[in-house]
């Protein structure tokens, strides 16, 4: 890697790691980046979040990047530190190398944060982006924390009148104040319910629970959701199918682009009871993913539609990812939104584009170009 930069093209700082429990995700993703970004129009700049926060030169290497069921990839210390800029004035990176005086590596003209999870997803780095008046790729500081947490993602879409399924939050107080009050809480849910942290993605830390009554059973289920957030929401399971809508920011303004649909398929019998963090990333035995969904017309439609709602009452930007239930009534339930999606080649967000006729490295110059006509500073 060297200091010289193409002044005719963009400099984007590809972003991944980082100090969630959603590390290999994320390097995962950055793998699948760094395989198809267009590097005749852009100069790409790998930086990796280690576990304790340190932020790292790396090779431009994808391929210790990917998971796979015998390897978990992991950003260490093994690369240059990077020191970040502190104000909308200087924008350039500052790299230190053990033993030597740091030194001036060039400003960034974009950043793509491909960060799953807290610190990261959550409106955390893109407040720090926006101190230095830096573009970036996705949704804003609100938006992406509204969209991390399951509670107040909720909260808006109700507010905003969207179909949402019927949930409970147990906080940390409430968990340590009063149990039994937390837990009758629940009492008006009906089984399965699933049990949830707040601010974690890639499902981990969930539990299915086939029992309400069985106590012991859900505070397990409780328990092992805090131990990734202290926050539990916990939903009634919503018989239906499982669907997804890819939605793109529009380039004048206008209402987002939406994409075909995608399902998730879980065969009965499998072995998986539900799309947990094991079958998307490690074994999908017994897991379809169909793309497009085979739905009538108006009920991909109406998906389509309530996609779109999701993403302009949330104020994303960008990209994101929109899940819903379909029931056998037809009804269609918003489940959740995510604001920066997995975006390996085989994840359901690039499919669903490539599916409406956006091939994965045309649909990463898309989001580079719209993060790069972007104001900085309140829009």
């Amino acid at each position: 890697m060297t200091d010289q930069t193409d002044p005719r093209r963009p400099r984007v700082a590809v972003v991944f790691g980082g100090r969630s429990s959603e590390h290999p995700v994320s390097c995962s993703t950055a793998a699948g980046v760094l395989s198809a970004i267009d590097r005749e129009r852009f100069d790409v700049v790998p930086i990796g979040i280690a576990k304790d926060g340190s932020w790292l030169l790396v090779a431009d290497d994808p391929e210790p990047l990917r998971l796979t069921a015998t390897h978990t990839p992991e950003v260490t210390h093994s690369g240059t530190e990077v020191i970040l800029p502190t104000s909308a004035s200087d924008r350039e990176l500052v790299v230190h190398e053990p033993g030597e005086v740091p030194r001036a590596f060039g400003e960034v003209d974009v950043v793509l944060p491909l960060l799953h999870g807290p610190y990261g997803e959550d409106g955390t780095i893109q407040g720090l982006l926006e101190l230095s008046d830096t573009r970036y790729v996705g949704s804003g500081v609100l938006a992406s924390a509204a969209g991390m947490d399951k509670h107040y993602m909720k909260v808006v879409f109700e507010g905003a009148g969207l179909p949402v399924g019927p949930y409970e939050v147990i906080t940390d107080a409430r968990w340590t104040r009063d149990r039994d009050g937390a837990l009758a809480s629940l009492d008006h849910l009906a089984a399965p319910l699933f049990v949830k942290p707040c601010r974690a993605g890639s499902s981990m830390g969930i539990t299915k629970v086939d029992d309400p009554s069985d106590s012991a059973a859900l505070v397990a289920a409780v328990e092992e959701a805090r131990r990734h957030d202290r926050k539990v929401i916990v939903e009634q399971g919503i018989a239906g199918r499982e669907v997804e809508c890819a939605v793109l920011e529009a380039r004048d303004g206008g209402r987002p682009r939406t994409s075909a649909l995608g399902e998730v398929v879980v065969e009965a019998g499998g072995a998986h009871q539900f799309y947990d963090f094991e079958a998307k990333y490690l074994d999908m035995t017994g897991i379809r993913l169909d793309c497009p969904a085979d739905l009538p017309e108006d009920v991909t439609a109406r998906v389509q539609d309530l996609a779109a709602r999701v993403f302009e009452a949330l104020g994303c930007e960008g990209l994101a990812r929109v899940d819903c239930f379909v029931t056998s009534e037809g009804e269609v339930v918003v489940n959740e939104v995510n604001t920066m999606p997995g975006f390996t080649p085989t994840s359901m967000y690039p499919r669903m584009w490539a599916q409406s006729g956006l091939p994965y490295r045309e649909l990463i110059t898309e989001l580079l170009e719209l993060a790069l006509e972007r104001p900085t500073g309140l829009r």
